[in-house]
């Protein structure tokens, strides 16, 4: 038996945005510009993170905290790594990293038809709090508002 390969997460870093880039518009109908990558690497509220095999990107995670709360804003993992836990590490590193600014919630929205997200974020504890109808302007489907009580 093959041993699994070894993941690490990373500081997202500028020079990584190309493929960050990639995994955008392979995981996403309509995916977020650089520019918006860009921002958010130099906002002092966002959190940015990568997992990375070798220097291969293969997820990141892109969340804020604001006040009391944390907001997991984009989250995406190449669909050829996935099932492999790289998700649920990112979800991890990011809500030690909201339990540590002293966050008590955590947020995110994710589209009705993405039923391996929903199971992965239950799995973390999170639950359902309400639908926002028409959520995705790409493809009109609802969100499903999830959150967690950060203890």
């Amino acid at each position: 038996m093959r041993p699994l390969p070894k993941f690490f997460i990373d500081q997202m870093k500028l020079e990584y945005l190309d493929q960050i880039m990639t995994i955008e518009q392979v995981c996403f109908p309509t995916a977020w510009p650089r520019q918006v990558f860009e921002m958010e690497l130099k906002s002092p509220r966002s959190f940015t993170r990568v997992s990375k095999l070798g220097d291969m990107v293969v997820g990141y995670v892109v969340a804020w905290t604001v006040y009391d709360e944390g907001h997991i804003l984009n989250i995406a993992v190449l669909p050829e790594f996935r099932r492999m836990g790289i998700g649920e590490d990112l979800m991890t590193d990011c809500l030690d990293y909201f339990s540590r600014s002293h966050a008590k919630y955590a947020l995110l929205e994710v589209r009705t038809s993405n039923i391996g997200a929903i199971k992965l974020y239950e799995k973390l504890g999170f639950k359902s709090i309400g639908i926002r109808r028409g959520y995705y302007n790409d493809t009109g489907e609802d969100a499903i508002v999830m959150m967690l009580t950060i203890k």
